[in-house]
């Protein structure tokens, strides 16, 4: 099957003042990726699960959920049971086998994703990623948004992508930090699914064209099947 890239813009560039409108802005994309901080794990605080179950409530497009947050085994299915469409846990934070936080969250409803940091390597985590739906692979460090995008994560990309083609992983993969109209074509052809825009849109006039154009510059450089 031909693969479509996910654009999925992040509520980290949105105005928080009016959450409510700035997803009805994005109706067009795919997912919308909610960044919940704990100020511990990351050094930022964002929003916790009240706020996101409001955002559920009225989003257009089901939520990607980025758990930059310690102990995830025991927050992380609140966010799956909110009706999150896809949950993301940091392999750094997990305290055991991050499997176990993939079956709650699948028993829960949701896709159960696992992030790694820029300087995480990969390797140590390919079979955990048995179990897992989505690898997203951070091109920024994680905390803020408006950071420049990390070319060197590609290569976890590819290798990534290289094990999904080979059948020995069953997954989408994502990616998050610095994408834009100068960088998704690279991390297109790499090998990236799914991909985190922040200010690319929320900066943009309209946002929806902005959405198109992205869609559309990835799926371009996708490489051919």
């Amino acid at each position: 099957m031909p693969r479509s890239p996910l654009i999925a813009p992040s509520l980290l560039s949105a105005d928080f003042a009016r959450l409510a409108e700035e997803t009805a802005r994005i109706a067009d994309a795919d997912w919308v990726h909610v960044d919940v901080m704990d100020a511990h794990f990351v050094p930022n605080l964002t929003l916790g699960a009240p706020v996101v179950e409001a955002i559920q409530r009225v989003s257009p497009v089901p939520l990607d959920c980025h758990l930059m947050i310690t102990d995830p085994e025991r927050w992380a299915p609140a966010y799956a049971e909110l009706g999150a469409r896809n949950v993301t846990v940091h392999a750094e934070a997990c305290t055991g086998d991050p499997r176990a936080v993939a079956r709650d969250l699948r028993a829960a409803g949701a896709l159960a994703g696992l992030a790694i940091r820029p300087g995480t390597p990969l390797e140590p985590y390919v079979e955990v990623l048995r179990d897992f739906d989505t690898l997203l692979v951070m091109s920024v460090e994680p905390g803020f948004g408006g950071q420049s995008f990390i070319a060197d994560v590609l290569s976890k990309v590819r290798e990534a992508r290289r094990l999904v083609d080979t059948g020995h992983l069953e997954l989408l993969v994502e990616i998050d930090g610095g994408i834009n109209a100068d960088t998704i074509e690279a991390a297109a052809e790499a090998g990236v699914d799914v991909f985190v825009a922040g200010s690319a849109v929320y900066g943009a006039d309209d946002p929806a064209v902005a959405i198109a154009a992205l869609r559309a510059q990835a799926a371009r450089s996708f490489p051919a099947s």
